[in-house]
């Protein structure tokens, strides 16, 4: 049987995280389900959970003013999306959008915000795990940039 903690246990991102964890964390968490071409947020708005996409594709994209959306990556099946809600001003910093059906196990992030102020080990755990996806994203979107603005120079 699927349970939520099992499937946050089984999650990549959660590989090895302590049982203990898996069970405070599965109390924050809620199936979800968005259609496709559906926004799962958008830029500017309050950050309060993140999601571990189960099933389907997301895109994240920014709008600069006068110009087309940039998308900035593109994630699927067993990828994390947004970590907005773990850092002030708790903030989207970008649009996330469906671009065809998801299936997510969505974390509320005030709720685990206030089991990482009682449980600094466990708030340790997450930053650690959210600073390598930070670092991964950001070393794709710079590979972009040098894509993007290199591209016809010699």
């Amino acid at each position: 049987m699927e349970t939520l903690e099992r499937i946050i246990a089984e999650h990549p991102f959660f590989a090895g995280l302590d049982p203990y964890y898996i069970n405070l964390l599965t109390g924050c968490a809620a199936n979800v389900r968005f259609d496709s071409g559906t926004y799962i947020f958008k830029e500017g708005e309050e950050a309060n959970e993140f999601y571990l996409i189960r099933a389907g594709k997301v895109a994240l994209e920014i709008f600069p003013p006068q110009r087309k959306p940039i998308m900035l990556a593109t994630l699927g099946d067993g990828e994390i999306l947004g970590w907005s809600w773990l850092l002030p001003p708790y903030q989207w910093k970008c649009h996330a959008h469906a671009i065809e059906p998801v299936r997510a196990i969505a974390l509320d992030g005030k709720c685990l915000r206030g089991k990482c102020e009682q449980n600094h080990d466990l708030g340790y755990e997450l930053l650690k795990r959210f600073g390598q996806i930070m670092e991964l994203r950001l070393a794709a979107t710079l590979l972009q940039l040098v894509d993007v603005y290199s591209n016809g120079r010699k």
